[in-house]
């Protein structure tokens, strides 16, 4: 008897735990009434994420800004002595967006906080969040182009997330990958933030910005990413083209999440602010986060944009040694082999061991970094453009690839796992209804050396110091683009409609 007691009692610690990190609002007590007025609450990924994080929301009518937070084992169903942060409120469109940056934090611990107005007394749901411990152990969620125009295709993508969630729940934090709404109104912005608020108020968010997410080339929709977040980690001297670009420690790994949205070409600043991070930083992993692809089968392979950041940023991923890149944009899966010079890396060594239980092969040192679609966790599928895919590169470079009008209109989305020098890659296939997983792609890499930050300057990010370099860079860059067409693609594209 003793033992069915202690049994029932573990479920119970561990079925509490599970429904704390998807519902923590539903979960625990509170002594208030919450408000209607707050929406669209997010914690976001600060500088440091294992002493700070960022917190946004929205208010339809103008408010104090204040975040209330308590560490999660000492809450005791009171906000009474629990420390205050205050930020800024400032009006966009029809919306009030409010923004405060908790620092301070401790390593490794779980905190419950809510926000609102602390002089009125209006408080929204608790949420929760853990900083990151500072070891070299960690998983995260990807997904990517959610870009729904209804309510319904919100909740479909939504669907694939919580599944994310239940097959990885210790995961550490989640990003998506861009284009979070198609049209990005008010009501598509306050969808997302409501189909997926399950996540955002309890699981850190490092969002990337995506061309449907507020561009003047795009609909001529300015500021809105901005908005909707609270991401302020690049230099405020550096030029912000609709959207943001910023880095994160986490873990053994320096994250690097760039503005793909500053192009035609990417500035000389965004440019030298990425080798600044990079050069830097002694972490062993070193990532990309991106919306735009370098590598896809999709249709937006060959457009200027496309090209003129490829050739502008394979180089220097190469120089700097990054390892895994993530991106979005062309609504297909894909993965690459590994890529150095834009072309294959064909002297990779591979081993095969147990990694959680499951034998796994391993790439082992290997030069170049792998490049990852990885689909769209949205319900707006494109098809792999095979003309388009030759004109540009070598199908070798290709490991997996597929359109998700393949396998049933499914949504994927992906997991990474580190465990200090080993990083396991998963991609699921999900139902968008029933949430039936499918496991589609995976792929690990071992790194046996540990990072090192180069010795070299600091690049200037200020647009006075970088203008002439600007300027240059915009007129080399498409005088290349019109050779590119004119003497490398075009032909390509008559041989093979040949």
């Amino acid at each position: 008897m003793k033992k069915i007691i202690a049994f029932v009692l573990t479920l119970c610690v561990v079925l509490s735990c599970a429904t704390f990190a998807f519902a923590a609002d539903d979960a625990i007590a509170k002594d208030y009434e919450v408000s209607e007025a707050i929406k669209n609450v997010v914690a976001t990924m600060a500088e440091d994420p294992s002493t700070q994080m960022g917190i946004s929301w929205h208010t339809t009518e103008d408010a104090a800004t204040a975040v209330q937070f308590v560490v999660a084992d000492k809450y005791e169903g009171t906000f009474d002595g629990a420390k205050t942060f205050r930020g800024s409120c400032e009006k966009f469109q029809d919306i009030y967006q409010h923004k405060v940056t908790l620092t301070a934090l401790k390593p490794g611990t779980e905190y419950l906080y809510r926000v609102g107005d602390d002089v009125t007394g209006q408080w929204s749901e608790i949420g929760s969040f853990k900083t990151d411990d500072g070891d070299n152990n960690f998983k995260f969620i990807a997904i990517a182009d959610v870009q729904a125009g209804n309510e319904d295709n919100f909740r479909k993508a939504s669907n694939v997330l919580r599944t994310a969630y239940e097959t990885m729940p210790d995961a550490e934090f989640y990003t998506s990958l861009g284009d979070y709404v198609n049209d990005c109104t008010q009501e598509e912005w306050d969808w997302f933030f409501d189909k997926f608020s399950f996540a955002n108020s309890t699981l850190p968010l490092a969002p990337v910005a995506g061309n449907h997410d507020g561009n003047i080339t795009n609909k001529i929709n300015h500021g809105w990413f901005d908005h909707m977040f609270n991401l302020d980690a690049a230099p405020e001297e550096c030029i912000r083209a609709e959207g943001v670009y910023y880095a994160f420690d986490y873990g053994n790994a320096h994250i690097v999440v760039l503005n793909t949205n500053d192009m035609y070409p990417m500035t000389i600043q965004q440019i030298n602010w990425l080798k600044n991070e990079m050069n830097s930083s002694d972490a062993q992993w070193k990532m990309v986060f991106m919306h735009r692809a370098m590598y896809s089968a999709g249709k937006n392979l060959i457009k200027p944009d496309t090209i003129i950041m490829r050739e502008q940023l394979l180089p220097i991923f190469d120089e700097l040694d990054i390892d895994l890149v993530m991106a979005g944009h062309d609504h297909v899966y894909m993965r690459t082999n590994h890529v150095k010079g834009d072309k294959l890396v064909e002297d990779v060594t591979y081993v095969t061991e147990s990694f959680n239980g499951v034998e796994t092969t391993f790439a082992v040192d290997p030069d170049g970094a792998c490049h990852i679609l990885p689909g769209t966790a949205g319900t707006k599928t494109y098809s792999i453009n095979d003309y388009v895919f030759d004109c540009v590169f070598d199908s070798n470079i290709v490991a997996e690839c597929f359109s998700q009008r393949d396998i049933g209109d499914r949504g994927i989305f992906s997991t990474v796992e580190i465990q200090g020098g080993k990083l396991v890659y998963n991609a699921y296939a999900v139902d968008y209804e029933t949430g039936e997983k499918e496991l589609v792609d995976t792929y690990a890499i071992m790194k046996t050396t540990e990072g090192e930050a180069k010795d070299v300057p600091m690049l200037p990010t200020d647009s006075l110091t970088t203008g002439v370099a600007q300027i240059g860079n915009f007129v080399y860059r498409f005088a290349k683009l019109f050779y590119d067409y004119l003497f490398v693609i075009v032909p390509k594209l008559i041989i093979n409609a040949i």
